[in-house]
């Protein structure tokens, strides 16, 4: 694999790095550049993206030599950060990926996956493979290179299940040989070591320098250390029927690679679909919504506050202006108009995003 570096000049990296696809949901990859627009004439250097998830603003952010700091509560969510976010300088080389895709007769291969997730979300083999290549990548030294192999993993994971998410027990559907009216057959049947290697190849074209020094940290986010000259807060949604967006839900089984050795001791064996442990979590609890947004603005109130919000979400788009205007003398609510997230069935949302100033 060529070295991408003499392809992306620090000075212009929008032109000449590219963020990677992404089917993660609620991701913001789309409206990263209208964000951006309606914040670059903000006084701010220094930056915190508080709910981080794929990186796509925080990047876009990089790019606009900001320097930015990325927080995420989820460890996979985190090393997606630091393979995109605070790596500026290291890449996978063809050496590592062929190392990380072969057998090696010396490692001891464990089988978790293959022992407990059978039938669940990947075929026999396939979890045979996933068992090698997440000890293959726990063997690498370098951070950078773990947290870029890491995201390839994972992604490669996401882009083989049907809806993209790990919320139920259904191989079968992606199995069954039946006309579909949804899905992606021809990606769910690409062979694993084959999206791995697209997504390393993805992930090494989005690395560039833009000269400051970025982070990846991993918080709670009214915890997050540090001042910012601004914070930007994209929390999960909340249904206006109080449904909360449970991303450690959806994608739990990522989150259980990141604690392999002890992935047994965190899984609920009541659930049929062998998902994690539930953690306290007041941001998917339409009874504890408000009072986490207030925290979180409280917390950075010296900060510019950006929140990019859904205008049916919980609370309510007037609350929470309300909310922000005890800390912020200036709000304003710029709208995107409407936008429709994959497997969403609102049509009606509109995308919004209110600056506290």
């Amino acid at each position: 694999m060529q070295n991408p570096t003499s392809r992306q000049p620090a000075l212009f990296p929008e032109y000449t790095t590219q963020f990677p696809s992404t089917r993660y949901q609620g991701s913001k990859a789309k409206l990263a550049d209208w964000i951006w627009q309606q914040i670059e004439q903000l006084p701010f250097t220094t930056c915190l993206d508080a709910f981080g998830g794929t990186g796509a603003v925080a990047y876009r952010l990089k790019q606009a030599n900001k320097q930015v700091t990325y927080n995420d509560l989820l460890r996979f969510n985190y090393y997606f950060g630091l393979a995109l976010v605070e790596n500026s300088h290291t890449f996978l080389e063809q050496s590592d990926i062929e190392w990380i895709l072969t057998f090696h007769t010396n490692i001891e291969y464990p089988d978790f996956i293959s022992q407990n997730f059978s039938g669940i979300y990947f075929t026999d083999d396939e979890n045979g493979w996933l068992d090698r290549t997440i000890s293959n990548i726990r063997q690498l030294q370098d951070p950078y290179k773990f947290a870029l192999a890491f995201f390839a993993l994972c992604q490669a994971c996401i882009v083989k299940r049907p809806y993209n998410l790990f919320h139920r027990k259904n191989l079968y559907v992606r199995l069954a040989e039946v006309e579909r009216t949804f899905g992606n057959k021809t990606s769910w049947d690409k062979p694993f070591e084959e999206w791995f290697r697209i997504f390393a190849e993805e992930a090494n074209q989005a690395i560039f320098d833009n000269s400051r020094q970025n982070s990846a940290i991993h918080y709670d986010a009214s915890q997050v250390p540090g001042n910012f000259d601004l914070v930007y807060i994209d929390p999960p949604y909340t249904h206006p029927n109080g449904t909360g967006t449970d991303y450690l839900g959806f994608y739990h089984f990522l989150e259980g690679l990141t604690v392999y050795n002890e992935w047994g001791q965190h899984i609920d064996r009541k659930s049929k679909h062998l998902r994690l442990k539930t953690r306290p979590n007041q941001w998917v609890n339409k009874n504890t919504m408000t009072a986490a947004f207030e925290e979180v603005f409280e917390r950075f109130q010296n900060s510019i506050l950006v929140v990019s919000y859904r205008s049916d979400g919980i609370p309510s788009e007037s609350v929470l202006v309300d909310l922000l205007k005890r800390y912020k003398s200036n709000v304003v609510v710029s709208r995107f108009g409407q936008y429709q997230y994959a497997l969403s069935k609102n049509v009606n949302s509109e995308e919004i995003l209110l600056i506290g100033t």
